[in-house]
């Protein structure tokens, strides 16, 4: 399937959940802030949501800095 993430087209093998394509992209486990198409999700809808064709994905991930 074609999803857009975080602004690029990109292929995955779909549907899949959104762990499943943070673990796609190296950040499972990671704090991250996720919206799916255009809504941003709480942390609980994370592991329930899933993604389909034509998804728009923007995922941000949280860091710790001074």
């Amino acid at each position: 399937m074609t999803i857009t993430l975080n602004g690029t087209k990109r292929e995955f093998p779909g549907p899949m959940t959104l762990p499943d394509l943070l673990a796609a992209v190296d950040l499972a486990g990671k704090p991250v802030v996720v919206e799916h198409n255009q809504t941003a999700l709480l942390p609980r809808e994370i592991a329930t949501t899933v993604v389909n064709e034509g998804d728009v994905i923007e995922i941000v991930q949280i860091t710790a800095g001074g």
